[in-house]
């Protein structure tokens, strides 16, 4: 996973990532979380927005890791 993103499939492979961790913890790993809000930081806006996106579709409960869009 990319700490930052160049296009919406990195941003869905790490949507996967997370969604496959939820699937055996209820929580994400710091490691993880501070990569993916690395990712989120240093990549295109749009890409960013495009994650929160798919959270609230995929993991609406993950949001609450990250820092809102916007």
């Amino acid at each position: 996973m990319a700490y930052k993103w160049k296009n919406r499939i990195e941003v869905d492979e790490a949507i996967v990532v997370m969604m496959n961790s939820l699937s055996t913890s209820p929580d994400l790993s710091p490691w993880l979380v501070r990569t993916i809000q690395a990712a989120i930081d240093d990549s295109d806006p749009s890409l960013g927005k495009y994650f929160h996106e798919q959270v609230r579709m995929h993991a609406p409960n993950a949001g609450r890791w990250f820092a809102s869009e916007g």
